[in-house]
């Protein structure tokens, strides 16, 4: 099978040049006890998988990328349930084991064994299985490895969706808005008649605006350097748009002494700093992107107890995906989630170094790849 392998992450910009990501002839893995193999029909690019090309998120090299994407289920392991081949399913970063504290606490997207197991690489049920062809070892990418022709994963990795719902608008599903919904529905709780601030305007930042401009009575403000982002968050159903220096006057005209809630989708610190600012009293901020490790947090401690303020992190939008994937896809079905307003072009996955630069630029939203012969 043809898999995007990454090597180094070393490789400076442009990728288009220095082409990060090779494509490499893997043997197909069979599936072991608890996993499925999925032939991929589409798989998007994220800023999580440049945060791996670029260095921003430490990964085990080397590693198949990829961890959004939509597929057809072509074959299952013992003791799968749920899941036959010729199902079309979504795939989710978080594999949930269903039995560790954050799990049996309801939030399965903090799942203890399925963070270790994407941080060294491996699956939920068992050691990498990835091999290049003379044996040597390819890790897998949380869990998915989705910029191949075939992916395999554990059970938990996998929703079922409708056989109807195109592999374009399933795929995004499976990070892109199920981070950005469930950081309004989930983390935030963003109640009708609130203000709330989206900084960056990417893929999640956009299903952010959706799903809080989908609460009756809210003020919704976008926030992107780039006016074609502020254009199509306005067209997500953001009341107003405006750069980050706009955003001062945006929210002292809209939302008075303050916004209610600021989310923070951009991976920076300084933006963080930024949304702190721009909260009323007793607000959250939601920080949703991620930031180099080196970058550290410096704000005035006091306002946290001095004024109620909030600062609450959202990793994969502390959604339930097997609950909350198919209640989005019925949202979509009905017109109150435009999530093909997110899906710039398809192209065939042998583009994905230039498609690294673009996204770097902030060219594309969510470009999706074909993958195959």
């Amino acid at each position: 099978m043809t898999t995007a392998v990454l090597r180094s992450s070393q490789e400076g910009r442009p990728y288009a040049a220095s082409a990060p990501l090779g494509m490499e002839q893997l043997p197909v893995p069979k599936p072991r006890a608890g996993e499925v193999l999925v032939k991929i029909e589409r798989a998007s690019l994220c800023h999580s998988d440049l945060s791996v090309i670029n260095g921003s998120r430490l990964r085990p090299l080397p590693m198949a990328l990829g961890h959004e994407a939509s597929g057809t289920v072509a074959a299952v392991g013992p003791a799968v349930a749920g899941v036959v081949p010729g199902d079309r399913v979504v795939t989710v970063f978080v594999p949930s084991c269903g039995q560790c504290r954050a799990c049996a606490g309801g939030r399965p997207a903090l799942c203890h064994r399925g963070a270790a197991a994407n941080g060294t690489g491996d699956l939920l049920h068992g050691d990498a299985v990835l091999r290049t062809v003379s044996g040597e070892r390819i890790n897998h990418h949380l869990g998915v490895s989705a910029f191949s022709e075939y992916a395999l994963v554990a059970r938990e990795s996998l929703v079922v969706v409708d056989g109807d719902v195109p592999f374009d608008i399933a795929a995004m599903f499976g990070c892109a808005v199920l981070t950005g919904m469930g950081t309004v529905v989930h983390t935030a709780k963003v109640e009708p008649g609130q203000s709330v601030i989206v900084f960056g305007l990417g893929a999640v930042g956009l299903s952010a605006v959706m799903g809080a401009a989908g609460i009756a009575g809210t003020t919704v403000i976008a926030i992107d350097p780039l006016p074609e982002k502020q254009a199509l968050a306005l067209q997500c159903g953001a009341h107003f748009a405006g750069t980050p220096d706009q955003a001062p006057a945006l929210v002292a005209e809209h939302a008075g002494d303050g916004v209610d809630v600021a989310i923070e989708a951009v991976g920076s610190a300084k933006v963080m700093e930024a949304c702190l600012a721009l909260l009323t009293r007793g607000g959250a901020l939601i920080s949703v992107g991620l930031p180099h490790p080196d970058q550290l947090l410096q704000v005035q401690a006091l306002q946290f107890a001095g004024t109620g303020k909030r600062l609450l992190g959202s990793y994969m939008g502390d959604a339930d995906p097997a609950r909350d994937i198919p209640a989005y896809i019925q949202m979509w079905r009905e017109g109150r989630l435009p999530v093909e307003l997110l899906h710039t072009d398809t192209t065939p996955l042998s583009e994905i170094n230039e498609a690294l630069d673009a996204l770097a630029d902030g060219r594309v939203v969510r470009r999706l790849f074909t993958v195959g012969r």
